[in-house]
């Protein structure tokens, strides 16, 4: 008889280990399910995320090409300005040089008519 109260024993406890690991094996499932449910939710935002920032810096790298191209603009047109500046400048030094030299150039013709009326005078004279 001893032999055969086991036997039920065993057969309960091998019954309540088949329950166990069947109601695991169903949990396990389950929790493997909300898991890549949840991935696949996480996945879904990191790629919009990524499209959104990516999506960001092409607009701001079309703003930075903008903005290089009004600099070189503004850039090439300064150096323009200088540079007609400068001419202009070394232009009305040249033209304040050949007005002093004009004036000096008058006032020596001048001289030289008064020396010249000068002269005539003391030939008429004699």
């Amino acid at each position: 008889m001893r032999g055969r109260g086991r036997s039920p024993v065993l057969i309960g406890l091998a019954l309540v280990m088949v329950l166990g690991i069947a109601v695991y094996s169903r949990l396990w499932v389950i929790d493997y399910r909300i898991s890549s449910n949840e991935a696949e939710l996480l996945r879904r935002q990191f790629d919009s995320a990524n499209r959104e920032a990516m999506e960001e810096s092409a607009e701001w790298r079309l703003r930075y090409d903008d903005e290089v191209v009004r600099s070189r603009k503004c850039a090439a047109e300064l150096i323009e300005s200088l540079k007609t500046k400068v001419e202009d400048a070394s232009i009305n030094g040249k033209l304040e040089m050949l007005q002093k030299e004009n004036m000096d150039l008058l006032q020596r013709v001048e001289s030289l008519r008064q020396e010249l009326e000068g002269e005539k005078l003391k030939c008429n004279k004699q």
